[in-house]
């Protein structure tokens, strides 16, 4: 099995091509288990699949509970919980998520359920190893993890299901998929209405998605919905499901290449909402301009708070202490 420490692929090597949904899979294939097939959904013997996942412990980020994690251990988490069909939720945070989780008390409550929120961008992994001296070298990407997460699965015998995406993004994703590790098993694939729906239509797709994620036979649901529809929805099907739910965001419309992917070098220096912003001015002005002066803001109160600080990083190096040993 090759180590997590090899190179994993990168966000950019499939983001390239410009074949359209067509070309790979009709419509008709949506909202349906996919023509990859149905995994035998039979229970199993959990006993053999060895010990269940060991959640790291988060730290509190304005009132949100963030994980200091690798992509080794966080895949490892996803992963095993998959194997063993356990209902579990991770997210993965960027500055937006952070502040709209901690300026909305029901997706607040919700997040915090949630088994793992990784730092999915630079400046969270910062204000983590700042006010928590976490010591984290990277952040833990959402769509990088999705591939570290469909390559251990692969690896694993774990079966996948996508929900999220538009109706020409989804079955492009799977194909894409597929053709990086071909040996995973992707279960199905669906793409809700992306329209607002009514108490009792959001009910009907709810048990919807239940019925298929569950008879699909899938350990690991990959949700591409965007914060927070992605986060309230795995927070609803949590106890219902068979099954892990990793919020994924933006890796749907990047690994389908429908979306352009920042350089490199503008992600290692927390600069992807730039380009973001750049790409999709009308859309993302808001969510960008506004969140990060709030972030900003926020970081700034909790460091003038030196002695929870100080309390904050001493607790934070027994952690990593112990976890070391």
């Amino acid at each position: 099995m090759r180590s997590p420490t090899d190179r994993r692929p990168d966000v950019a090597d499939v983001a390239s091509d410009t074949e359209t949904a067509s070309d790979i899979l009709t419509a008709e294939a949506v909202d349906t288990v996919s023509e990859f097939g149905t995994i035998d959904a039979e229970p199993h013997d959990v006993s053999a699949l060895g010990p269940p996942p060991r959640w790291p412990a988060k730290r509190d980020l304005f009132g949100v509970g963030v994980t200091p994690t690798t992509y080794a251990e966080a895949a490892e988490c996803v992963v095993r919980a998959g194997a063993r069909r356990e209902s579990a939720v991770v997210g993965a945070f960027a500055v937006h998520a952070v502040v709209t989780a901690s300026g909305d008390p029901a997706l607040r409550a919700a997040v915090n359920r949630f088994e793992m929120i990784t730092p999915d961008g630079q400046p969270v992994r910062w204000a983590l190893n700042l006010l928590h001296a976490a010591g984290l070298k990277d952040r833990v990407y959402g769509p990088t993890l999705t591939l570290e997460i469909c390559r251990l699965a692969a690896e694993r015998g774990v079966p996948v299901y996508l929900y999220g995406g538009a109706e020409h993004v989804t079955p492009r994703l799977a194909k894409r998929l597929k053709t990086m590790f071909p040996a995973l098993k992707v279960a199905g694939f669906a793409s809700p209405p992306f329209r607002a729906l009514n108490a009792p239509e959001q009910a009907e797709d709810d048990r919807r998605a239940v019925d298929l994620i569950n008879a699909s036979g899938a350990g690991i649901v990959l949700i591409g919905l965007g914060c927070p529809k992605q986060d309230f929805l795995a927070a609803r099907l949590r106890d219902r499901l068979n099954a892990v739910q990793v919020c994924v965001g933006a890796a749907f419309d990047f690994h389908a290449g429908v979306k352009p992917v920042a350089p490199r070098w503008m992600q290692d220096r927390g600069l992807e909402w730039f380009y973001r912003l750049a790409s999709e001015p009308q859309r993302l002005w808001k969510r960008y301009l506004v969140t990060n002066s709030i972030y900003l803001g926020k970081l700034g109160l909790a460091l003038a708070n030196l002695p929870r600080i100080l309390r904050q990083r001493r607790a934070g190096r027994r952690a990593a202490g112990e976890a070391a040993a």
